[in-house]
């Protein structure tokens, strides 16, 4: 296991000032792009989408004579315009620089040939935050699958896993559990990056895309956030921080539930709770679990938006102590089983549609299967809920080994 200064950046974040990653979009730019110049291509951009020094992709691309002729913008749009979740964006002309903007979270989430029609490749340059619900993996996946069905290259430039490389955890997605929230069986939180995912989905998915990575150098599996040297941007607005990422494996969960995650306030996925929740039980419960690497500081607080907007909940705020030792994932299951026997019959899950799926159960689809659910109302132990978690990540580690870029 990695050790606690490397994947926290507090400590290895003082100790390893000289040590910068390099962006796929900045080596691009120094020079490993350059057979791209003469091609027309489409860009799938937001707001992280920035160089070291905090120049948008589109913008820095343009300057140094690349060919951009359309934009493409995922989840929350491509200059991040849509500041809650599953709210769709339109096509529009980017008032900046005047190219066109296709959306790919609407009624259409794979471009269509319209949308590609006179382009010889695809650049993707999205910041992702290594969990599986997040849907830039699954916006990557259907563009592959699109230039791949009218013969045009895709390019990835590859960003760092903000929250490491090596610690995986939760449910592999499994069959007849697909949604726009998992499209391929990988675990919710899965250590790799887009370039290495997207490599390994050409493959196992028999996509068969003209595929290019522009890797990220420097980059190792045991670094934080801090390590890289990189400015840290909202790659969405409910994720502000590096530490709301690190949290979000597990607590992105309660989302499938009637317990508020956060949203609406200025801690999302670090705060969590509702109006029916007694703290001090509360504490009381999770305080039986000792879970390593987080203090849970009981707390209220009052949503702007989203569930329980202008109600006061009651709840706790995560502080991460130790990222290396820290399960945000078994600290998530341990929250909903607690507040599932603390109020059995507030407690609730939620209903669909939930990410364009209109009848699976919006748990069932973060979780990747029904299990979680089934066995938390059955007064299952958190260690019967994660029951035969581990051998299917040790499954999907022995899958991945060979699509690993960085070691």
């Amino acid at each position: 296991m990695p050790s606690t200064a490397c994947l926290s950046g507090s400590l290895a974040g003082s100790r390893n000032r000289l040590v910068q990653v390099t962006s796929g979009l900045e080596r691009l730019l120094a020079g490993a792009g350059s057979h791209l110049k003469p091609l027309s291509l489409g860009l799938i951009i937001h707001p992280a989408s920035v160089t070291r020094d905090f120049q948008l992709s589109v913008d820095t691309l343009l300057q140094e004579g690349f060919s951009i002729k359309a934009l493409f913008g995922p989840q929350h749009g491509a200059r991040g315009e849509k500041q809650d979740n599953m709210i769709e964006s339109g096509h529009y002309a980017d008032p900046y620089t005047g190219l066109p903007v296709h959306s790919l979270y609407s009624n259409v989430r794979k471009p269509t040939p319209e949308m590609l029609s006179g382009l010889d490749a695809i650049v993707f340059d999205l910041q992702d935050v290594g969990v599986r619900v997040y849907t830039f993996i699954w916006t990557m996946l259907l563009a592959m699958e699109a230039c791949a069905e009218i013969g045009i290259r895709f390019i990835v430039l590859d960003r760092p896993n903000p929250i490491g490389g090596i610690q995986r955890e939760g449910a592999v997605l499994r069959k007849d559990f697909e949604s726009f929230v998992g499209l391929h069986p990988i675990p919710l939180r899965h250590g790799l990056t887009c370039g290495e995912l997207a490599t390994w989905m050409n493959e196992t998915r028999g996509i068969g895309c003209e595929l290019e990575i522009i890797e990220c150098r420097g980059w190792r599996r045991s670094m934080g956030w801090s390590d890289t040297g990189l400015p840290w941007v909202a790659p969405s607005p409910n994720l502000p921080t590096p530490v709301s990422c690190l949290v979000y494996p597990g607590m992105v969960l309660l989302e499938g539930t009637n317990l508020s995650e956060g949203r609406g306030t200025t801690k999302p996925f670090e705060y969590f709770g509702a109006p029916y929740l007694n703290i001090e039980y509360l504490l009381d419960l999770l305080g039986q679990e000792h879970l390593d690497g987080v203090m849970i500081r009981p707390c209220h607080f009052e949503p702007t938006f989203q569930k329980y907007a202008g109600t006061m909940c009651a709840g706790g705020q995560l502080h991460v102590t130790d990222p290396a030792t820290f399960q945000p994932v078994r600290t998530a299951v341990t929250i909903l089983r607690a507040a599932r026997e603390l109020a059995p019959r507030e407690f609730s899950w939620s209903r669909a549609p939930y990410e364009y799926e209109e009848n699976l159960m919006p748990i069932d689809l973060i979780w990747g299967h029904d299990g979680l659910r089934h066995r938390i109302d059955d007064g299952a132990t958190v260690d019967e809920v994660l029951e035969g978690v581990q051998e299917d990540l040790d499954t999907f580690k022995e899958d991945i080994r060979d699509f690993l870029i960085y070691q």
